[in-house]
């Protein structure tokens, strides 16, 4: 991430312009094949996103400024206050990650069992991603509150749905000869589910849940907008979005620690995956 940051500053024009003296060369142009760096000069790129100081810090104020305070005769250093922040902000993406990833796993196993249901009710499950998270949000903050309980729904809505279509497919993923071989020695529906279908369909789950995590972070960060809460990261990400012409640095702090703590989410995702399906075969 640094080297695409660092490089992207080292390519891009000032301002999206040419600088004087250099090369003219122009993503999508003709003539960039031909122009690029001509005489081996320096030429830089018009990129649609300028990349003076204040539209990109480099990536040392960003860093310095988490250890300032972000106020004048503050007492906090920024990392702590963001750090703070971010612990609230999972503790709401991790209840709507396992909120919305109980719902997936149930609607899967019942996908999974009744085609007729699964015709009926997953083109309503696929149709709800289609509504834009920021409609969604203060609708449930106004019909649940602005508590973190409502931060948590709206991660959910973001986590469920990745769960419900890969447990619905690693539950049917089995061999047919597995579960006719499970149902010749008497096995239940309940026995072929638990010692069948559900560890071949753990890869597809755990695959599901690592998009889930950084979704729900993400879920809880948008949440936190129209709840009011002013603890998380998103009151914190609006806030120094407020003061960006003074102090860029300090609102794309609060994104790479955004960033980090879903990162880390993540990586917990992993571990878990490592511990639950190690010793899984590689086909079933």
């Amino acid at each position: 991430m640094a080297l695409m940051w660092q490089g992207y500053k080292l390519l891009a024009a000032p301002g999206g312009k040419y600088w004087r003296g250099t090369a003219e060369v122009k993503v999508g142009s003709e003539r960039a094949p031909g122009m690029l760096c001509q005489n081996f000069g320096l030429c830089k790129i018009a990129m649609p996103i300028s990349a003076d100081d204040r539209s990109m810090p480099p990536l040392t104020e960003i860093i310095g400024t988490l250890f300032e305070p972000p106020r004048r005769g503050g007492d906090e250093i920024l990392l702590t206050i963001l750090t703070r922040a971010s612990l609230f902000t999972l503790q709401e993406a991790v209840v709507g990650f396992l909120l919305g990833g109980m719902l997936g796993f149930i609607l899967g196993v019942v996908f999974a069992h009744s085609s007729l249901l699964e015709r009926g009710l997953l083109p309503y499950v696929v149709a709800s991603q289609t509504v834009p998270l920021l409609a969604i949000a203060p609708m449930v903050v106004i019909w649940l509150g602005g508590n973190w309980f409502s931060v948590a729904i709206i991660a959910a809505y973001l986590t469920f749905f990745p769960v419900t279509i890969n447990t619905l497919r690693g539950l049917l993923s089995p061999q047919p000869t597995a579960v006719e071989l499970m149902r010749s020695y008497a096995a239940t529906p309940w026995q072929v589910l638990w010692k069948l279908r559900v560890p071949a369909a753990l890869p597809y789950i755990f695959t599901a849940l690592k998009v889930s995590a950084t979704a729900s972070v993400v879920g809880a960060i948008i949440g936190e907008l129209p709840s009011g809460i002013a603890d998380g990261l998103g009151r914190a990400i609006l806030n120094f979005n407020q003061y960006y012409a003074t102090g860029p640095e300090k609102l794309w702090a609060s994104i790479l620690i955004a960033s980090l703590a879903g990162m880390a989410f993540f990586f917990v995702i992993i571990i878990l995956e490592k511990v639950f399906i190690h010793h899984r075969p590689a086909e079933i």
